[in-house]
């Protein structure tokens, strides 16, 4: 059990690449003789908080993608575990209460179908040892359609990485993998088993959802091209989320050179990303600069509504949930209770809204209340859109 705990304090130390799920960073797990395993905090899609277990299961990989610390012939540490050492010792940590969650994910070794099926042994394993818990599982690049099916029907989301957001920037990323073959094809094979079969679910009586992640600034892409093809995965695919990780140099690897990108652009990105989702935007409707970047010093959502709202406010009274959703401080569930509210009495005040649980103070520049531009004091967060951020994370 300490070898094997040993070997995933290895495994586990550089899932914070890998950011899905997560609500902060990976903290140490410690037991009695101080050995360390990082795990994350994590968030569920249904909004559940849980420790989450991130691990590979080798970090030996035959790819050679450059950003990648365990790329094939870097001089790194190599450890493995089979399929049912995995699942042991997981459920020994979830049995003693320290996890409550698995995500899995691995080196690509004797090619992507013969890693997959490590993958589906240990998922499988684990669901027949009496594991009931949350499993992400990993699909790895030129994985089987059955493979996935199988996937589908033992974790609670599945993902595979698109990395970049068309294959010519994957070449500069990732030479050896192919980006419509490889990477969408499986994302579109989950979305066509879930139509095709509405009936049949997996172990829990759903399927899974599906996400992806991409590295932010590796390949010297736009956020215009990331962004378009997160619309495309939303849209047509049904991706629960996409997932933004600023790239960062590695040592001994081709892009080591390469500069980190800044924080603030992956909170842009997915700030622009949950308009594209959950907002009815597209991308057509946010603000780019020439380059075709979002603006750093400009939430999108704020920038839009400074171009089309300042001068043609919405009333708050009469608006429909997919215009209420355009305003600043209003989101899905505020549109709601908007809505909720006002066929009780019209609503004629800041107050009314904020204590509806609204931001009204980030709203009140671009609405009525009751056929009135309502009094408002210009908020730190209004003025941040006219100067540089220094947080990259503001409340």
């Amino acid at each position: 059990m300490m070898d094997a705990l040993e070997r995933l304090k290895f495994l586990s130390s550089e899932m914070q690449h890998e950011p899905a799920e997560d609500a902060g960073c990976p903290q140490p797990l410690r037991n009695h003789r101080s050995k360390e395993v990082y795990l994350s905090k994590a968030v569920l899609p249904n909004g559940q908080r849980i420790t989450l277990l991130k691990s590979l299961l080798t970090s030996a990989c035959e790819r050679n993608c450059y950003y990648c610390p365990f790329r094939a012939g870097r001089d790194t540490r190599r450890e493995t575990f089979k399929p049912e050492e995995y699942a042991r010792t997981f459920i020994n940590l979830y049995r003693a209460g320290l996890v409550e969650g698995s995500f899995l994910s691995s080196g690509i070794i004797g090619g992507g179908v013969r890693t997959q099926d490590q993958l589906l042994d240990t998922a499988d394993i684990l669901r027949r040892m009496g594991y009931t818990g949350y499993l992400h599982l990993k699909i790895m690049p030129g994985a089987e359609r059955d493979q996935v099916l199988r996937a589908m029907q033992l974790a609670d989301r599945l993902s595979i990485n698109l990395e970049a957001p068309n294959s010519q920037r994957l070449e500069r990323l990732a030479p050896g993998k192919l980006f419509t073959e490889e990477l969408i094809r499986p994302l579109r094979w989950v979305e066509e088993i879930r139509r095709s079969q509405p009936g049949h679910h997996g172990w829990n009586q759903r399927w899974p959802s599906t996400v992806t992640q991409f590295v932010v600034g590796g390949a010297d892409e736009s956020d215009v091209e990331l962004l378009k093809t997160s619309e495309y995965l939303y849209r047509a695919l049904r991706l629960s989320r996409a997932y933004y990780s600023p790239f960062t140099p590695v040592t001994n690897t081709p892009l080591e050179n390469h500069p980190a990108t800044h924080p603030l652009r992956e909170h842009r990105l997915y700030q622009a990303s949950f308009l594209l989702r959950d907002y009815g935007f597209s991308v057509e409707e946010l603000a780019f600069d020439v380059q075709g970047n979002l603006p750093l010093q400009s939430d999108p959502k704020h920038a839009w509504a400074m171009a089309h709202l300042s001068q043609a406010p919405l009333e708050i009274n009469r608006a429909s949930r997919k215009d209420l959703l355009r305003i600043p401080g209003i989101g899905p569930k505020a549109a709601d209770t908007i809505i909720r509210l006002r066929r009780q009495e019209r609503l004629r005040s800041l107050d009314a809204l904020a204590h509806a649980g609204i931001q009204a103070q980030k709203a009140a520049p671009f609405i009525l209340l009751d056929g009135r531009r309502p009094n408002h004091q210009l908020s730190l967060w209004q003025l941040s859109s006219k100067t540089p951020w220094s947080n990259p994370y503001p409340k």
